[in-house]
């Protein structure tokens, strides 16, 4: 029988608040790991302080998210692949399994041009990471939209080994999240758990409070053996902290739950 999915939370899940406290809430909440992502706060970049958050509060680093954010372009130097690198070296340090990095801004042409092989020649290089590249959205200016990223937003236009499928995401862009799951196959391999109603802002609700198939694609997961792990990603910034814990314990039990009818599934006669 498969090891069950394991349901992470990401330390932007927590913002305003930083990297330890998100450590301490996914220790109470009863989350399985923590999905770390890098910005300019210097305890997300340092990995003998984020061992020491591991050791503290019993969760693992399942993940990391590499600065390649509008908001974290300075974050780990200005050249992009210096970034990936060094969050790269942080997950090896940290002992997690997955970098998830976004597709380069279209006027990071140098880097977009040899972005595909680049990824493919770093999980060559370190095969105990994988380098799950996230599926995003085009942006939208006065009626008309603008294609941000190359060389593409979405994940089918380009072959990556390891994807990332975000549920905000797939509700900004009006993709269909579960053929984008189905075509992907076992290329996909992390997945970030949002919900959207189909905003321009990418939304990160949390999962079952928009449009989303949030619950079937959980389900879809645990029946045909996904391998990788479920990161919570929503947005909490504007509550209180008691809110803030109600609505991330709110994402994990509808995570398990559904994780769990399609487990019960799977292993139905």
């Amino acid at each position: 029988m498969p090891a069950p999915i394991r349901v992470g939370l990401s330390t932007a899940s927590c913002y305003p608040l930083g990297t330890s406290a998100a450590f301490r809430i996914a220790a109470e909440l009863g989350y399985d790991g923590v999905e770390v992502m890098v910005w300019n706060e210097a305890a997300s970049q340092d990995p003998e302080f984020l061992r020491d958050l591991v050791e503290r509060w019993g969760v693992p680093v399942l993940s990391v998210h590499a600065p390649t954010l509008l908001l974290t372009q300075r974050v780990m130097g200005n050249e992009p692949w210096g970034k990936v690198d060094r969050s790269v070296a942080l997950a090896r340090d940290v002992g997690a399994s997955t970098v998830v990095l976004h597709p380069p801004f279209r006027w990071q042409k140098e880097y977009a041009t040899g972005f595909v092989e680049g990824v493919a020649q770093r999980e060559r290089e370190h095969p105990q990471i994988r380098l799950a590249v996230e599926n995003m959205f085009p942006w939208r200016a006065r009626g008309r939209e603008v294609q941000a990223y190359l060389p593409h937003w979405d994940l089918r236009r380009n072959h990556y080994s390891h994807t990332t499928l975000d549920l905000s995401h797939t509700a900004t862009s009006g993709s269909d999240a579960l053929a984008l799951a189905d075509e992907l196959g076992d290329r996909l391999t992390h997945i970030h758990l949002a919900d959207g109603l189909g905003s321009y802002k990418d939304e990160h609700l949390v999962p079952g409070r928009g449009n989303q198939p949030c619950a079937e694609l959980l389900q879809h997961l645990s029946r045909t053996g996904f391998s990788g792990d479920v990161v919570v990603e929503v947005g909490t910034r504007r509550l209180s902290d008691e809110d803030r814990l109600i609505d991330l314990a709110e994402a994990l039990a509808f995570a398990r739950l559904h994780l769990a009818i399609g487990a019960g599934e799977a292993s139905a006669p």
